[in-house]
């Protein structure tokens, strides 16, 4: 007897948990859950977390997936069991292109960094005996894409993650459980100019040159992310803008993409100008002003003198609706440091720690940085961000689609 053969794939069921982390959200994987074709990086691996959130999507929706359709929502991770020694888990972070066929691995997401270290302790990952009652467990994560060190202290309540609080964190809406992150020895160790140091170039400033924009004052710094500053002035910016004024004007888009290819291009991170195609996560371009009263996308009011500086990132070509953790970093780097576009627009001089503005509010960030034998080195970069279960469960996928 002919078996009938099934003319449609059925989906398959992946174990899955939604998480929001900082002003982030993301479908986090258990390694071992995923099917073995995608446990290894390559095509499949890919081609899963691009269906499971939706891409590529020529409308720019992501309807049918995971996905938000923006670059803060538009993100895969993957935890597993650290073989480092002295860490807990292994943190592998995609940011999933919307409308494209590619998976961005090249860097680090610092608000899902957040969640990282609850997702650790809620699989099981953390031995029972290290969860106090009450308290703090201290998660210690090794950032696969990167090679650095996170330190997350998460808060537990009755032996588990506690989750609810007050801590306010401007681009969330509701209060949660505050959650402290160190990013230890944070300075990228990729190549460049410099040589994988903190300044790829060998410099605080440059002089970039832009096609078809001018030359450009920047600083370049590879901590948490390779980022780009530059003066808000000199590209016709206040630094007090919100997402309308930028992802609307096709122009600013284009003017702020020429910026970033030039300074990968500069910092040694692609070798053509068409290979940033495909390096959309990293760098960073940011543009920085001394501290402006504006008012916040949520209609709160931030004065200048509550404020070191002004600061406005892109990510993924669109402006971000409040900051990247990883962006954070390098702003708390970049200030501590005298001489950088950052510390002058916070005022100049010597500083630890620094509050800025961003479109949703504000964020206090610091970093330990010192000079040796010439050279500037960062220690740790300190943020506070909040992490929460969304869902968890299944998430399906056609089993061909991968």
């Amino acid at each position: 007897m002919t078996v009938p053969v099934p003319l449609h794939a059925p989906q398959l069921r992946i174990p899955a948990t939604y998480m929001r982390g900082g002003t982030s959200k993301g479908v986090f994987f258990r390694l071992e859950d995923l099917p073995a074709a995608a446990q290894l990086p390559g095509k499949a691996r890919d081609a899963l977390l691009q269906r499971v959130i939706g891409s590529p999507d020529p409308y720019g929706k992501q309807t049918d997936g995971m996905g938000g359709a923006t670059s803060s929502t538009s993100k895969c991770v993957i935890i597993s069991p650290s073989t480092r020694p002295g860490h807990d888990v292994d943190y592998l972070y995609g940011q999933v292109s919307i409308d494209t066929d590619f998976v961005d691995w090249s860097g680090n997401c610092g608000n899902l960094s957040t969640a990282a270290g609850a997702f650790a302790i809620h699989a099981g990952y953390i031995p029972a005996e290290r969860l106090r009652e009450d308290g703090p467990c201290v998660v210690r994560i090794w950032q696969a894409n990167i090679g650095k060190t996170i330190i997350a202290h998460v808060p537990v309540s009755g032996g588990q993650v506690q989750e609810t609080g007050d801590f306010e964190l401007d681009g969330v809406t509701f209060p949660a459980a505050e959650i402290v992150l160190e990013f230890v020895d944070p300075a990228d160790e990729g190549e460049g100019e410099g040589g994988g140091a903190l300044f790829p170039t060998g410099n605080l400033v440059d002089e970039l040159d832009v096609p078809g924009v001018g030359t450009l004052e920047a600083t370049m710094i590879t901590a948490g992310i390779p980022t780009v500053f530059v003066n808000a002035a000199d590209i016709g910016y206040t630094g007090t803008e919100l997402q309308p004024a930028i992802n609307e004007d096709k122009a600013a888009l284009a003017k702020l993409e020429a910026i970033r290819v030039a300074g990968a291009l500069r910092m040694g991170l692609i070798k053509a100008a068409e290979e940033a195609l495909k390096r959309q996560h990293t760098p960073k371009v940011a543009f920085v002003a001394p501290a402006t009263a504006y008012t916040s996308s949520a209609g709160k009011a931030v004065e200048a003198g509550d404020i070191d500086l002004v600061v406005r990132a892109m990510s993924m070509g669109k402006l971000h609706h409040a900051m990247m953790g990883t962006a954070a970093v390098a702003i708390a780097t970049a200030a501590s440091i005298p001489g950088t576009l950052v510390n002058l627009a916070a005022g100049g001089g010597e500083r630890n720690a620094v509050r800025f503005g961003h479109p949703s509010g504000t964020l206090r960030v610091g970093a330990e940085a010192k000079l040796v034998d010439g050279q500037w080195t960062v220690t740790k970069a300190i943020m506070s961000r909040s992490a929460r279960v969304l869902m968890e469960g299944w998430v399906r996928v056609p089993s061909d689609s991968f």
